[in-house]
């Protein structure tokens, strides 16, 4: 984008706007506990984590994000309406068992547009059952889809998930025996289980993106969606959602690109090559979880062609692409304590001329 574009849009109200994905890991106000019942936060602590979001809140100021990992909804409201956020949503609530344990927790949106309508997504059974799952299949957290007034766009479908996470099917629990026969029939439960997540990641994903597809042809929205993937998209099991042709047809992209979707990063990264002054170089992308060592991008914002800025009728474009994640590479206890185990993942996105 030229620089007398920049200054002529940058006029109108609401020529920038953030979009981000948060896994808060584990927001749940005690007495509740998540997942057993020792793991329950201190009052302390809770008043800790609550700080960590404002703070976050507060100095990057999103307009919408997209939550993970949430067990006490009407407190996270509270919150975000607090900062600034109008509207809030969910389509789901998290199981409570033996009357203070929690698990199954949700996604949630906020927003400081106007949510229109939402709607908990649920996978076609028929297409399910003919790629050979069951015919009970069911997303392992409820996708929520938000349609949202977005200033010069009208109405868009933002779409909040969190995909099935690698931890594998099979059990896994520690043991003391260490004996060969042992430790082969945990490897074997380790390789099978996992594969199974994937397989459940995988259709979800795929399942996901045909229900997208076919609300994009019912009604024309652009598209976003934001989560926490669980699984980089390059590595092949999440590779369809930026499927970008059509086998056997190549004469497509008048007809079809409308239903591509694309990672934000990748827009960023256009825009920024062709932006960018002289001496600047692209930075890297930094992981958005780190298992040990080892980093990987799990956290995600997909884009429909109307944020492509390489497309003639796009509306924005990706002019930044932030991951804040001081408190994985750099934490400080007493600020990050008790903070997330994810990056927290921002865009923004700037009207075009």
């Amino acid at each position: 984008m030229s620089e007398s574009s920049l200054s002529l849009t940058s006029e109108l109200p609401h020529s920038v706007i953030k979009v981000a994905t948060f896994n808060l890991f584990n927001f749940i106000e005690p007495p509740l506990a998540f997942y057993d019942f020792d793991k329950i936060l201190s009052t302390q602590q809770w008043h800790k984590k609550q700080k960590w979001i404002k703070d976050y809140l507060d100095e990057f100021s999103p307009d919408i994000i997209g939550f993970q990992e949430v067990f006490s909804i009407e407190t996270l409201q509270k919150l975000t309406v607090e900062q600034g956020f109008s509207y809030f949503a969910v389509v789901d609530e998290p199981n409570i068992v033996d009357d203070f344990i929690c698990d199954s927790p949700v996604v949630a949106i906020a927003s400081k547009f106007p949510i229109k309508q939402t709607c908990n997504v649920a996978p076609d059974l028929d297409i399910a059952k003919s790629i050979g799952l069951t015919s009970d299949f069911k997303f392992s957290r409820k996708v929520l889809r938000a349609t949202i007034d977005l200033p010069h766009a009208g109405l868009i479908d933002c779409y909040v998930v969190h995909f099935k996470s690698k931890r594998p099917m099979l059990d896994l629990e520690q043991q003391e025996d260490v004996s060969e026969s042992s430790l082969v029939s945990r490897l074997k439960a380790q390789i099978a289980g996992g594969w199974g997540s994937a397989i459940i990641r995988g259709s979800e994903s795929s399942l996901l993106l045909i229900e997208m597809i076919n609300r994009r042809q019912q009604k024309g929205y652009p598209m976003m969606l934001l989560g926490d993937f669980n699984n980089p998209l390059d590595d092949g099991i999440l590779a369809h959602l930026t499927t970008e042709s059509l086998r056997f047809y190549n004469d497509n992209d008048e007809v079809l690109n409308k239903y591509y979707l694309k990672d934000s990063w990748q827009l960023y990264c256009a825009s920024f090559n062709t932006n960018a002054v002289l001496d600047e170089t692209l930075p890297n992308r930094k992981p958005t979880h780190y298992y040990g060592a080892k980093g990987s991008v799990l956290d995600y914002i997909l884009l429909s062609s109307e944020f492509d800025a390489g497309e003639q009728a796009s509306l924005f474009e990706v002019s930044e692409h932030h991951t804040y994640d001081r408190h994985l590479i750099n934490p400080i206890f007493e600020r990050d304590g008790e903070s997330t185990d994810h990056g927290v993942v921002m865009i923004t996105l700037s009207l075009r001329s």
